[in-house]
């Protein structure tokens, strides 16, 4: 009999100009990016988190601290690939993402399909096991101002 667990992540980083946009693996093109140590991936980062709380392994900033500079502009597929391994350590494996990226803009729809590959075959698991939905805030908020973006994600993770 397999054991389930579910997870769930949250991620937020602020827009800035002169920062190129990454989002589920992929540049976007857009005007603005997100700050942040790594290269700000908020869908990337949320998996993470979602991953590792079902493991019950803490959170991203525990395996991959911002005041180190071995993660200073890293991409965050790379982040992505070492939290599969790290709950792999556990015996678990994914079973399937349901993720959701909050924007005002750029529009996502049409990255979505890319996005979803990319972050499947970083993890190892099949595309149709990766959900990606994007929404607005309708102008309300922080995202709402396009003053950031924010992502969020629940997993399912098992062991056989």
């Amino acid at each position: 009999m397999s054991k389930l667990r579910v997870g769930f992540g949250f991620d937020v980083h602020r827009l800035v100009r002169d920062r190129e946009l990454w989002l589920g693996g992929i540049k976007i093109s857009h005007e603005m990016g997100l700050l942040g140590h790594s290269d700000a991936d908020v869908l990337i980062h949320a998996v993470c988190d979602a991953l590792l709380g079902a493991a019950n392994m803490r959170d991203i900033g525990f395996h991959f601290p911002d005041t180190s500079e071995d993660f200073h502009n890293i991409d965050s597929k790379i982040l992505l690939k070492k939290t599969v391994e790290l709950i792999a350590s556990k015996g678990y494996h994914v079973g399937n993402v349901d993720a959701t990226v909050c924007a005002e803009r750029p529009k996502l729809k049409t990255y979505i399909p890319e996005m979803q590959k990319c972050m499947a075959l970083t993890m190892g698991i099949d595309q149709d096991d990766m959900s990606i939905k994007a929404t607005t805030t309708e102008k309300l908020g922080f995202t709402g101002r396009e003053e950031g973006i924010s992502a969020y994600a629940t997993v399912l993770i098992e062991k056989d």
